[in-house]
């Protein structure tokens, strides 16, 4: 148990939004071109996903949203084959083209694998180099570039299919986790705990008082020592408190100061000591049990070094 995982899938690659669209494949490219130039690929076990059972999606997402999403492909699909346009618009900044389902069973499908193996023992820790991101998913709506949530439905698969009694969410996006509040608020066997650039988008998201959330709204320009102080200040105590089997990371790199997405101020070494801080709770109180997805980064550079101090840390290498 030597190796971090690191699933992905091809068709994760071929998922494309419109033209110029900052979540392109492009972004799964320049991450594994760091993690071939740095040397880090031959310390990770690499895994294609295998998709996710429906029966899965559904511990985090409605019934009926998905079976609608499952409809939207075929009504693409019909629409391309009479001549129309390759895309369908979901909303102004979100679309599907005729391989978003795939990618989209394919990266929650990675979770889960992740999780299974670190159940097994195979591995303590994985990454899932994954797109469509998820944690814009809510129970019955896409948005925000996202369509399933990929670590709400691991998170749920864990305490439903592993028998697990806690767990615990990290999401570090510099952009609000909507979607996964709305699936786990008011959920006492998972803590969610977030930073997020405030006011931002989603703008009409009227947050949840849940007692099982820590959400650390913070302002613009905000920089990474100040965000580490808030983190040992209000997360810490809570994951020490909460005991989580397993922690979960919705693994966001747009909060870096190059990143033009968002206006917060970290840099790599802020993301490899959030990732320490998670690891020391994961070694005290989950067998060092964690499943991290990529969510956002759209400055590739800044997004490539990002995720490799992210896995160095992952990987203990």
């Amino acid at each position: 148990m030597t190796m971090t995982g690191y699933f992905t899938h091809p068709s994760c690659r071929k998922h494309k939004m419109m033209p110029g669209h900052p979540e392109c494949p492009e972004r799964l490219d320049a991450i594994d071109d760091r993690l071939l130039i740095s040397g880090l690929d031959v310390a990770l076990d690499r895994r294609e996903a295998t998709p996710a059972a429906v029966s899965d999606i559904e511990l985090a997402h409605d019934r009926m949203y998905v079976a609608a999403l499952r409809g939207l492909d075929a009504e693409l699909k019909e629409q391309i084959a009479a001549g129309g346009h390759d895309q369908l618009q979901i909303d102004p900044d979100t679309s599907i083209n005729i391989h978003t389902w795939e990618a989209a069973l394919n990266a929650a499908g990675a979770a889960i694998d992740a999780t299974d193996a670190v159940m097994a023992g195979e591995m303590k820790t994985a990454f899932c180099a994954v797109r469509p991101p998820g944690h814009h998913a809510c129970r019955d709506k896409a948005g925000g570039f996202c369509f399933f949530n990929n670590v709400a439905i691991a998170a749920k698969y864990a305490l439903e299919r592993h028998n697990l009694r806690r767990v615990a969410i990290v999401d570090f996006d510099v952009h609000h986790g909507n979607g996964t509040e709305d699936i786990v608020a008011g959920d006492d066997r998972i803590l969610m705990v977030s930073f997020y650039q405030h006011p931002f988008y989603p703008m009409d998201w009227v947050h949840s008082n849940a007692k099982n959330l820590v959400n650390l709204p913070v302002p613009a320009y905000t920089k990474g020592m100040d965000i580490r102080e808030m983190i040992e200040a209000a997360w810490m105590p809570r994951l020490e408190e909460f005991k989580p089997e397993m922690l979960f990371i919705s693994a966001g790199f747009d909060a870096h100061r190059e990143d033009d997405m968002g206006q917060l101020g970290l840099v790599e070494q802020d993301y490899a000591w959030i990732t320490s801080r998670i690891m020391d709770v994961a070694r005290r109180h989950a067998k060092g049990r964690i499943v991290s997805c990529l969510e956002g980064g759209y400055v590739m550079s800044a997004l490539a070094r990002s995720v490799e101090a992210h896995i160095r840390v992952l990987a203990d290498v």
